[in-house]
């Protein structure tokens, strides 16, 4: 008979050999104890296993928490630019995952962060958009108020395209008129190109308008 601690051994040596060899190396490092300042580094090696795990893998669970263990150590660094890339990479899949909460809270978090800053402030209303689109998945009442609160937190908000589809997006979804929700994502998108995850979100959105046949043409 294997001793319990050998039969664990060997089922984890079995799993480390599974691993693609980047992943198993970068794996390896990460269980060590990271210097002080060293955070850096450290938040490079989750990246790399985040983007395996994200792409060769398609563990989407785990890219997650890798993403956030690179946000963290970023952040020790007091790199927030690379920290809120890996951070809105946890929402962009946060909300994939129907896990609306956690994405509004980041989406929030990153725009907040950038809506002050110079250079990225223009930034600012894409997550603004992207949080209220998770917002409008969840609830109609919800997404007015959160609209409301973005408006007033960040008034260019309200001057852009995004907040005004919105609006039209709320008012259609109120009267439950698909067909106005349609046209309304079909102007936007003449002039400014939705992207796989945005029609995703408009589309969970639209499904919600009874009677509707859940897509966007």
């Amino acid at each position: 008979m294997l001793s319990a601690r050998l039969q664990d051994f060997i089922c984890k040596c079995r799993i480390s050999w599974m691993l693609p060899p980047a992943l198993l190396m970068l794996a390896m490092l990460t269980r060590r104890p990271i210097p002080k300042g060293r955070f850096t580094i450290a938040a490079k090696h989750h990246m790399t296993i985040a983007e395996v795990y994200e792409s060769e893998l398609v563990d989407i669970e785990k890219a997650i928490a890798h993403y956030e263990q690179a946000a963290d150590y970023y952040k020790g660094e007091e790199s927030n630019s690379s920290a809120n890339k890996c951070l809105l990479k946890v929402g962009f899949y946060c909300a994939q995952l129907e896990q609306y909460p956690k994405a509004i809270e980041i989406f929030e978090q990153v725009a907040t962060s950038t809506m002050d800053n110079p250079l990225l402030k223009y930034n600012a209303k894409e997550y603004f958009w992207k949080a209220s689109l998770c917002h409008f998945i969840v609830d109609e009442l919800n997404a007015k108020l959160a609209i409301e609160k973005y408006e007033s937190m960040f008034p260019a908000f309200s001057d852009s395209r995004e907040c005004k589809l919105l609006k039209k997006l709320l008012e259609a979804h109120e009267e439950q008129n698909s067909e106005a929700f349609t046209e309304a994502v079909k102007e936007f998108d003449s002039i400014s190109r939705l992207d796989q995850w945005q029609t995703t979100m408009l589309l969970r959105i639209k499904k919600t308008i009874q009677g509707d046949g859940g897509d966007l043409k």
